[in-house]
């Protein structure tokens, strides 16, 4: 790899980060079946330390956020020593730890939550998408749209789920926003169809993710925060409507976000350059931005532009618990094995070798 912005240090909030690499967050479906940690997950997750910066994968901040089988949860104090495990095993080998707070809305099934209700989201849409379950696919159900005292009581959960986080001893959290999940549905005209002050205009549709980032800044600290964006990605069934559309939303969300200071600002980039250097000028602390498809060869792509600080990675992250030193020296990396992406045990999760191992 012929850049050196890669290597350069970093200042992201309260932490001095050692590279411009980080752990994307990766959903791997093997927590126990209370949404506490799993036992290989401290080693999983330590085994990456190198990374500096490691955003976990999604984690529920309640019951009714979980929307797959056997995915953490950040609000019980079982869930709180789970993590602190793996906190305590990412600070062991040098890294710092971000939770990130999933809370998935519509994308669920009642076979998959502890409770078996019905999805909640803006409105009452379905996502009409196949989720599996533990006894296969299944569509997702018609979700039930929120009150307003639920959207508060929402903003609550957010705040007690950081709240648990910082507790467990991880580094701060990432507020998901992105991906088809809850937040980017109030985002999206086609999944949020209310008539009240969370719905309709740009403004409106933006309130509940603002309300979100400020309420988890309120709680612990803004430079324990960080929120991911994906504008105009179509998971879940989402339609965020033409390019100006879509660039009208989120440079408004965007410039409401900037104000709370928070430490960064992950974007998840479909390719609209134009919007992610708009990013770039309004966002005032760091930037991490996440292509699909990069090669090696163009991780530092974004940071050579100027676009980006930080460039988390998954899948080579995910198949190389040593991918920083493979990057830095050149060593050829693993593939994926994608059969043990999702479930299972310690095969295609904590056993992919090392330049050590191999």
């Amino acid at each position: 790899m012929t850049s050196t912005s890669l290597w350069q240090p970093f200042t992201l909030g309260r932490l001095e980060l050692p590279h411009r690499l980080a752990l994307a967050p990766m959903t791997r479906n093997r927590a126990n079946a209370d949404g506490t940690p799993g036992d290989l997950a401290a080693e999983y997750y330590g085994q990456r330390s190198s990374l500096g910066l490691l955003i976990t994968e999604g984690t529920q901040p309640s019951a009714d956020g979980q929307g797959y089988f056997n995915t953490p949860g950040i609000y019980t104090p079982e869930h709180v020593e789970g993590w602190r495990a793996v906190a305590d095993t990412v600070h062991a080998g040098g890294g710092h730890l971000f939770v990130q707070l999933m809370h998935v809305g519509r994308i669920s099934h009642p076979d998959n939550t502890p409770h078996h209700r019905q999805p909640v989201a803006p409105s009452a849409i379905s996502a009409e998408q196949e989720i599996f379950t533990p006894t296969g696919p299944q569509q997702t159900p018609m979700p039930r749209a929120l009150s307003v005292e639920e959207i508060a009581a929402t903003v609550a959960d957010f705040r007690h789920a950081a709240a648990s986080a910082i507790a467990a001893g991880a580094d701060g959290v990432e507020i998901h926003a992105a991906n088809g999940y809850l937040l980017h549905q109030f985002l999206a005209p086609n999944a949020n169809h209310r008539t009240d002050a969370y719905g309709g205009s740009v403004e409106n549709r933006a309130r509940f993710v603002v309300e979100v980032a400020r309420a988890v800044a309120e709680e612990i600290g803004a430079d324990r925060t960080g929120i991911r964006i994906s504008p105009a990605f179509p998971l879940g069934g989402l339609d965020e409507g033409s390019p100006e559309d879509v660039r009208a939303q989120y440079r408004h969300l965007v410039r409401e976000l900037a104000p709370l200071g928070l430490a960064y600002l992950h974007v998840h980039h479909l390719g609209d350059d134009e919007l992610l250097a708009s990013f770039r000028e309004i966002w005032p602390t760091a930037l991490l931005v996440v292509r699909y498809g990069r090669t090696r060869e163009q991780i530092a792509g974004d940071i050579d532009a100027g676009l980006a600080d930080i460039a988390p990675l998954g899948r080579f992250a995910l198949a190389n618990p040593d991918v920083v030193e493979r990057l830095r020296t050149g060593a050829p990396l693993n593939e994926v094995d994608l059969a043990t992406v999702y479930g299972g045990g310690a095969a295609g999760y904590t056993d992919y070798p090392t330049l050590a191992r191999v």
